[in-house]
């Protein structure tokens, strides 16, 4: 006879409860998805925090900054005074005539010194600066300067070079007056960028080598 059991002496109750019983959590699907998220937004969160290091360790990552600053702009930098001093002597008069000869081919070569196919210019641009608030200062920097270069200084000797063949060239005389503007503005922001960095570093970083110009 029957007794209402199932085999192995289960009851029905018994038997009816085990099939119900909740799957292990790490079987369910949807926590282990929020688990997930949670741990990416987590790591998101570190990863956006300020890099917190030694006052005199910032300071001396943002000196290494600055001397790569420098020697990156150096070779544009001098471009730019050659040339514009070789047009202020054409301007005046003064330049020899061996000068005048060799103009050409010095603007040349000044243009290259101030664009990307300069290596120098190349690794300008492309500085690492330190995760601090005085690094996130020095990239504004780095910014500035590769603009005063690549966009400013290029396009001036560019029209220093037309202006060397035609003199009265109205439309390289308007934009080198522009250039020349751009020049003086991007030199300030690269040095109102060093000020605030020297003000959270309470110190004082070598400042970019960018030349003063005269300008229209």
């Amino acid at each position: 006879m029957s007794t209402g059991q199932p085999p192995g002496g289960a009851s029905f109750e018994t038997a009816a409860k085990t099939s119900k019983a909740p799957a292990p959590w790490y079987r369910k699907r949807a926590l282990l998805v929020a688990v997930g998220v949670v741990v990416v937004l987590a790591v998101t969160v570190i990863s956006d925090l300020p890099v917190h290091s030694s006052v005199a360790a910032d300071i001396s990552a943002g000196q290494s900054v600055m001397s790569e600053v420098n020697t990156d702009l150096a070779p544009c930098a001098f471009a730019v005074k050659e040339s514009f001093s070789i047009h202020a002597d054409e301007v005046s008069g003064s330049l020899s005539g061996s000068d005048r000869r060799q103009a050409p081919s010095l603007m040349s070569q000044d243009i290259a010194a101030c664009s990307f196919t300069n290596d120098s210019i190349f690794d300008l641009s492309n500085i690492e600066v330190p995760g601090s608030a005085a690094g996130k200062k020095l990239g504004d920097l780095v910014d500035s300067v590769t603009l005063w270069a690549t966009s400013d200084a290029l396009g001036a000797i560019t029209d220093l070079e037309t202006l060397l063949n035609k003199p009265s060239d109205g439309t390289a005389l308007h934009d080198l007056a522009s250039r020349e503007r751009a020049l003086a503005s991007d030199r300030a922001a690269a040095f109102a960028d060093i000020s605030a960095a020297d003000q959270i570093l309470s110190a004082h970083l070598t400042e970019p080598a960018l030349p003063t110009l005269p300008y229209s």
